[in-house]
């Protein structure tokens, strides 16, 4: 018959192993963090970019299907600083600003269906803590509207700057909205705050 003969074993890990293992752990994590951190901000700044032009593409189409002026309005005290959030709304009387009579009826029309005070669509919360969206000239310092045939108001284009808190401006993104009012988005700006 055969017989097995029972060997002592020990289990777990001695002192070099563990110490080892632990300095493995440190340099993965030492080369992984920086990278993942740095996605992490890219993905933020990509994000907000692609939901402020968004919020550009939702007034243009709301301006053609309803036929009529759709006005987008910074939030905020400070002139061309659009970090602190914006508004869609339907502008019928082309001001630039949102009319509302103040009682608790929104969208108010009158006996013959014609509306009489601006239609708040949409409205955006500020960007999150240490990003900023800042114009890059006077045209859309306060507002950009769009007209029924979709086309913007002004005829100047704009660039809007959009950064985070490292200032770093190749790693930061510009919103371009031609004379038309058609945007896009590219990396790098040439200024950040």
């Amino acid at each position: 018959m055969y017989t097995r003969s029972i060997k002592n074993y020990r289990y777990g890990f001695t002192l070099i192993e563990l110490l080892v293992t632990i300095a493995v752990v440190g340099i993965v994590m030492s080369i992984a963090i920086p990278n993942f951190t740095e996605t992490i901000r890219s993905s933020r700044l990509t994000t907000n970019a692609n939901e402020f032009v968004t919020s550009l593409n939702i007034a243009k189409s709301e301006a053609i299907k309803r036929g009529v002026q759709i006005t987008i309005l910074r939030s905020g005290a400070t002139a061309a600083q659009w970090e602190d959030g914006w508004s869609i709304f339907v502008d019928i009387n082309g001001t630039e600003g949102f009319v509302d009579d103040g009682d608790t009826s929104l969208c108010e029309v009158n006996s013959e269906g014609i509306a009489i005070e601006d239609c708040l669509l949409k409205t955006y919360s500020a960007l999150s803590s240490g990003f900023t969206l800042r114009t890059g000239g006077s045209t859309y310092q306060n507002f950009i509207a769009y007209t029924p045939t979709g086309m913007s108001t002004v005829s100047v284009g704009d660039t809007f700057r959009l950064c985070d808190s490292s200032a770093d401006n190749t790693k930061s993104r510009a919103i371009i909205i031609n004379s038309v009012g058609r945007s896009r988005v590219q990396d790098g700006t040439t200024a950040c705050p």
